[in-house]
């Protein structure tokens, strides 16, 4: 009957805002000082417009105690309007102030009363404009201190944002460098979660995994890659995962070149386990060096087969005539053991008289001269001269030039031993 809903934002139950005429001014006045003055306030006789008429009532506002279990931090205050019943003096004082403010000089009317209900206006009035200039102070204040409070935080919120931007900027440059070594490296870089899904890779894993940027989130399984022969990407990866044990293997794309794929955990700055790293290193000049390697020690090891069982005699010596090589053939022939001749000379081995052209020998090879086999003499561990036919080759390395020289050497066969090997035939 006194309250009607306040105009503006629907759920907001403001007492004041929903007073109706002729109680809304005296409502916040009375409110006011019982919050001062912590007592009882009554403001009898009000005229407060209702439904189509006026009303007299009378206004109690009662601060409420807080008892010992209290915990509410804004104090209450109880609201008491009721209708004046008929013949209080109350309402009598103010229905004749109301008719003097109305001009209603009639017969009877008594002058020390409206004198007395103006005056009471009076102060009423004054009240209400003390009580309005100190509300209006107190939020002059507040929204002094609101303003100091909200600058201070415009501050650290400047501050806090320039923070923010400087790391943004460091991050930004931090991810930079890191895409630029992982591009600049070459090597192919793909990495996932803990359920296989691509987070990131670099460009060059595109030409060994068939990826396309659209595929970060996809399960690395789904991916084709460029692989010969291997097919354990998925089970490798979810094995380092489980065991925390990195892993590496050769692989060969179907294009021929030569990977080695190395797992590992991903592990952050504080040692957690986030996902995996694939890694595909390119050692395809490394593989192909491998297998000319194996090859070579392959033919090696069939030489060294041939050497050892042939039956001339088969001498490696450098420049300077110091024996490198020494096979069961020259022991036979010559009488030194493998131990003792890799302790000579071959100017021990070369009469006094041939060693001049052994020199020129020599030459020859020096100057990419093939020569023809030759008969000579060699000297025995006994002392003896052995007749030889020799076959003298250069050995040159990888840029031509002549570092040893390897000999064959087979004894000259007698009138005797031909013919019985003619007559044998």
């Amino acid at each position: 009957q006194y309250l009607e809903p306040a105009p503006g934002e629907a759920g907001i139950n403001n007492i004041l805002k929903m007073a109706r005429e002729g109680l809304q001014r005296e409502l916040t006045t009375a409110l006011h000082k019982a919050a001062d003055t912590r007592e009882i306030v009554r403001c009898p006789g009000l005229r407060v417009k209702t439904n189509g008429h006026s009303t007299t009532i009378n206004l109690t506002i009662r601060p409420m105690a807080a008892g010992a279990a209290a915990t509410l931090e804004t104090p209450l205050y109880l609201v008491t309007l009721e209708e004046a019943p008929p013949g209080d003096p109350e309402q009598a004082r103010h229905a004749a102030a109301l008719r003097v403010g109305e001009g209603a000089d009639g017969p009877g009317t008594d002058t020390d009363a409206r004198i007395t209900a103006l005056n009471q206006e009076l102060r009423d009035n004054e009240q209400y404009l003390r009580t309005a200039h100190e509300n209006l102070e107190t939020s002059n204040e507040e929204l002094t201190s609101s303003n100091e409070e909200m600058r201070s935080v415009n501050e650290e919120l400047a501050t806090v944002n320039a923070e923010l931007q400087t790391k943004v900027t460091d991050l930004s440059r931090a991810n930079n460098d890191m895409n630029n070594l992982l591009a600049g490296t070459g090597i192919g870089t793909v990495f996932v979660d803990h359920q296989l899904r691509i987070l990131r890779f670099t460009p060059a894993a595109t030409g060994i995994i068939n990826l396309i940027l659209s595929d970060v989130g996809r399960p690395v399984g789904h991916v084709v890659a460029n692989l010969v022969g291997y097919d354990r990407l998925v089970a490798d990866v979810q094995a380092v995962l489980d065991t925390l044990v990195a892993k590496e293997v050769a692989v060969q794309t179907t294009a021929g070149a030569w990977y080695s794929l190395r797992i590992l955990p991903y592990r952050t700055l504080d040692n957690v386990i986030e996902g995996a790293v694939i890694t595909f290193a390119e050692i395809t000049e490394m593989q192909q060096a491998r297998e000319a390697l194996l090859r070579q020690a392959n033919e090696l090891l069939r030489l060294a087969v041939v050497v050892r069982d042939a039956h001339d005699a088969i001498t490696v010596q450098d420049l300077d005539g110091r024996i490198l090589a020494w096979n069961p053939g020259a022991v036979r022939l010559y009488g030194w053991s493998e131990a003792e001749a890799l302790m000579m000379n071959v100017r021990d081995r070369i009469p006094e008289g041939l060693r001049e052209d052994a020199l020129g020998k020599m030459h020859q090879l020096s100057q990419a001269e093939i020569l023809e086999p030759y008969l000579t003499q060699r000297i025995t561990k006994e002392g003896a001269l052995v007749e030889v036919s020799m076959i003298s080759t250069a050995l040159v390395n990888e840029v031509g030039q002549m570092y040893a020289i390897a000999t064959t050497e087979r004894p000259r066969e007698s009138a005797t031993d031909q013919t019985m090997k003619v007559h044998s035939g």
